[in-house]
């Protein structure tokens, strides 16, 4: 009923706000890795960059990553840099023939074994997945190539060593194509030997997140982080869901994760078509109650690769992920290799700004009532001052709230209450300033000392006033510690109103 009445008071006519609540990650590839293309993705509303270590050399992402940080220097604005796993795999094997695929026929019998040294035919192929045969059931699936070949699985034959499937669909198969293994419980590292290398380049050059892809259980997350080791502590971990394990698993999995990805693609293979929408809204509802930062990806925007427009359906499936409560929106090959990388930047962040109003129009009380009923008991004294901060800031129709953190947690328990007003975090921690760019609404202000809380306000003041976030009469509502620069004392919250000039502020 909420969002009925909500939807009975939209207007097309409604003015929009120029700030952008919802974060935009967008991969970079080798149409936009060059400083200059990455200045205009910054300026278009770019906030995170997404490097995908599935290609790449090391050579090549340390100088994507080097173009990013001049080209930050140059703009003036704070990106942050993402290395995304490439994750455990199965692939296909060699083929026989020498055009390096065979075709397959609806109805034909094939068998699937782990023998890598025989190149396959159109009646047997291979897999490197040694546990094949203890993974997988008669009446299961075997599917390739992003699930476009499907095998069900009619007899399993130890003692020859193959899986029995007939071909469900006519198609052509290639070499070292993907292969998922849908319901099976399998049985792979949950970092690959090139996953560890990659993850320790990215300590090196001090990336602010690693995507882990195809996480199964919370010991996955443990076993990167002992990776990340002491030199890599401050570097946050965003587990990729993509797979059902991981979706079994998933309250285990947020719990020691600093963050999460809906990674749509290798989830909707191997979850029904018809259910992904499912899984998305658990998984994102799921990082809300828990404040934790959650990226929607995967074909957002994917005609925009060869398309200058968008598909009504696309634009309609970015602005149900905000409404879903996604913190940030992800493009892959829509800045990575097509055509129009910075058009659909741009259309992103205009889909999210109208998404955000309509959002801002929902009954408040009852989304206030709906978060403090699904937070974890006992809440914590931050999140009590942050959640009143939040409701405080709409019942006097404030403009601003503003928060010193040093961690980054007060501000995200702010943000985890979703206010429709621009969230100022105030912090002398250059990894927090990163951290909060994948956090909604949150814009990271960097300063040298959280001692001081007038002199801090006054400045945040002066910036929201340049960037018209308040005026003259707004109130803003501060959050803060009484024990200043010290993490985890959260405890206050003043309400000010900006009068004739920044230092005549009224309590």
């Amino acid at each position: 009923m909420a969002t009925l009445s909500r939807n009975l008071r939209l207007s097309l006519d409604t003015p929009t706000s120029t700030f952008v609540r919802t974060k935009i990650v967008c991969t970079i590839g080798p149409k936009t890795m060059s400083e200059e293309a990455l200045i205009k993705l910054i300026d278009t509303g770019m906030n995170v960059c997404r490097l995908n270590f599935s290609h790449g050399t090391h050579d090549y992402h340390g100088q994507v990553i080097k173009n990013v940080r001049s080209a930050m220097e140059k703009t003036g604005k704070i990106i942050a840099i993402m290395l995304d796993t490439k994750g455990p795999e199965i692939r296909t094997g060699k083929i026989e023939d020498r055009c390096g695929y065979v075709d397959l026929f609806v109805g034909q019998e094939i068998l699937v074994d782990t023998n890598m040294n025989q190149p396959g035919t159109s009646f047997r192929i291979s897999i490197d997945y040694k546990g094949l045969l203890d993974s997988v059931k008669v009446g299961g699936y075997i599917l390739i190539a992003d699930g476009v070949i499907s095998l069900s699985i009619t007899a399993i034959e130890k003692e020859k060593g193959h899986v029995v499937c007939r071909v469900n669909n006519n198609s052509r198969l290639g070499e070292n194509k993907n292969v998922h293994l849908p319901g099976a419980i399998v049985n792979l590292p949950a970092v690959s030997e090139k996953d560890i290398l990659d993850i320790k380049f990215g300590v090196e050059q001090n990336v602010d997140f690693i995507a882990a892809s195809f996480i199964r259980k919370a010991d996955d997350v443990t076993e990167i982080r002992e990776i990340l080791g002491e030199k890599g502590k401050d570097i946050q971990i965003i587990s990729k869901i993509e797979n059902v394990e991981g979706v079994d698993n998933f309250n285990e999995i947020l719990e020691v994760s600093d963050g999460i990805m809906v990674a749509r693609g290798d989830l909707g293979v191997e979850v029904q078509m018809e259910k992904i929408f499912v899984a998305q809204k658990m998984i994102v509802s799921k990082c809300n109650a828990a404040g934790k930062p959650v990226i929607t990806a995967t074909q957002m925007l994917e005609s925009m690769i060869k398309n200058p427009r968008p598909t009504r359906a696309e634009a309609t499936d970015v602005a149900n992920a905000v409404l879903d409560g996604s913190d940030c929106v992800m493009l892959s090959g829509e800045t990575a290799s097509g055509d129009y990388p910075y058009e659909a930047v741009d259309i992103m962040a205009k889909i999210c700004r109208e998404a955000e109003l309509v959002e801002s129009s929902t009954d408040y009380q009852t989304l206030f009532a709906a978060l403090k009923l699904s937070s974890a008991k006992p809440v914590s004294i931050a999140e009590t001052v942050a959640s009143y901060a939040v409701a405080t800031a709409i019942d006097l129709k404030a403009d601003l709230i503003i928060t010193l953190t040093e961690t980054g947690l007060t501000a995200r328990l702010v943000s985890k209450y979703r206010p429709s007003i621009p969230i100022i975090a105030v912090t002398s921690w250059p990894y927090t300033v990163k951290h909060l760019l994948a956090t909604r609404g949150a814009i990271p202000f960097l300063v040298e000392s959280l001692v001081g809380t007038d002199k801090l306000v006054e400045s945040c003041l002066e910036y929201a006033m340049k960037h018209n976030l308040c005026k003259k009469g707004s109130r803003v509502v501060i959050v803060s510690g009484v024990m200043e620069g010290v993490p985890g004392k959260t405890n206050s919250l003043r309400v000010l109103t900006v009068g004739e000039s920044i230092k005549d502020l009224k309590v």
